[in-house]
């Protein structure tokens, strides 16, 4: 493998993101996102890359910018170029269409849901969770995945951090439960993961006597650990698979208030928390949860397609308005923003409840994620 490896980085004439390449594809030149570098390959518009870190890592890595990093760097909401020939032929688009400089998906939603202002965080929600704060100050906040200026808002930094299973910890639970909730979830005609909610939105927050840790795929932010794993704590004979299903939609809201209580104690402050993605709109329960738990209104985005409408919206500030677009980022998010859906706001009794639990899950986040995580690490060496 090591050599497959080898060869497979000398052959490569550059490394190149997925979105850069597509821009590639369809304008005919190499226009590095600066949203991507900055998030992805540790760049930093007033100190470029780090090499010496590069370096470190391998000797022979002490190359790399020069050879395989190369290729001017655009910024979101520039112009990356126009369609080539070829690809309006084969696209049906008009010729010399302006292509704009590509950006993440995740960060593009924050566009889509309508957040372009100072002390807002977009929680973009599926199989894993992103929280993407916008902010006018860089700060270093230890267990962020990155924090780079004008990526997604011109003159604000964004801030990144994430949660590695949200969606994906559902999906491996509802394989789990048994053959007589498919059959009762058959019968009524709905989906197993309908039946749960259904079922765990009867109990109250602490009912079932159980909290988890949800760490199934490890954990991004804040301990950075993927070789962690996940726990449940407080099983009985009577617990029921409602009751584990609400534990882990409670353990993911705690999750991402350890996330959000993280930001806050740097000194970035939270004023408004959007949500889209394939969860908040079809989870109810979940949301309502979130609101409790973070004791902050959630405004849910009714788009589908909020990473979509974040790329079209870059379109339109590429293309300028002398061709129909718009002057700037924050114009084309108020003009293009998708409507809401719904704005969950908390529910005093249940925040109470939920403060008490927190204290628990936040003693077990540091005993087992940082106090004793090789436990977790033995278990799986041997």
């Amino acid at each position: 493998m090591v050599c497959k490896d080898r060869e497979v980085y000398e052959k490569a004439s550059l490394f190149l993101e997925a979105g850069d390449w597509i821009v590639s594809q369809l304008t005919g030149k190499v226009v590095r996102s600066n949203c991507s570098l900055g998030f992805k390959a540790f760049w930093n518009e007033n100190s470029g890359f780090p090499v010496q870190f590069f370096e470190k890592l391998h000797p022979e890595f002490k190359n790399i910018v020069s050879s395989k990093l190369k290729g001017k760097i655009g910024y979101i909401g520039e112009k990356a170029g126009v369609l080539t020939d070829e690809m309006s032929s084969l696209l049906g688009l008009p010729k010399n269409l302006p292509v704009a400089v590509a950006i993440i998906d995740a960060h593009s939603a924050v566009l889509g849901v309508g957040s372009s202002k100072p002390h807002q965080l977009t929680m973009v929600m599926g199989t894993s969770t992103c929280h993407i704060m916008l902010s006018k100050k860089e700060i270093h906040i230890p267990g962020i995945s990155g924090v780079v200026k004008n990526s997604i808002i011109p003159r604000l930094y964004a801030y990144e951090a994430g949660q590695s299973a949200v969606g994906d910890l559902f999906g491996w639970f509802a394989k789990q439960v048994p053959e007589s909730l498919m059959k009762e979830a058959k019968e009524q005609g709905i989906s197993v993961f309908d039946l749960l909610e259904k079922k765990a939105s009867h109990l109250e927050p602490g009912q079932s006597g159980l909290i988890a840790l949800d760490w199934h795929n490890g954990n991004r932010s804040i301990l950075s650990d993927a070789d962690l794993s996940g726990m449940i704590v407080g099983l009985t004979l009577a617990s029921k698979p409602e009751d584990i299903y609400r534990a882990y939609m409670e353990a993911t809201a705690f999750g991402a208030k350890i996330i959000i209580s993280n930001y806050e104690q740097a000194g970035l402050k939270i004023n408004e928390i959007f949500a889209c993605g394939g969860l908040p709109q079809k989870n109810d329960l979940l949301m309502q949860i979130y609101a409790d738990v973070l004791n902050k209104e959630i405004i849910v985005s009714a788009s589908d397609y909020t990473p979509a409408v974040g790329a079209a919206i870059l379109g339109s500030v590429a293309a300028g308005k002398e061709n129909g677009g718009y002057d700037s980022v924050e114009e084309a998010v108020e003009k293009m923003k998708q409507p809401i859906l719904k704005t969950y706001k908390p529910i005093l009794s249940h925040v109470e409840k939920y403060k008490k639990l927190f204290q628990i899950y936040q003693q077990l986040h540091n005993y087992f994620g940082i106090t004793k995580k090789s436990w977790m690490k033995d278990l799986k060496s041997l």
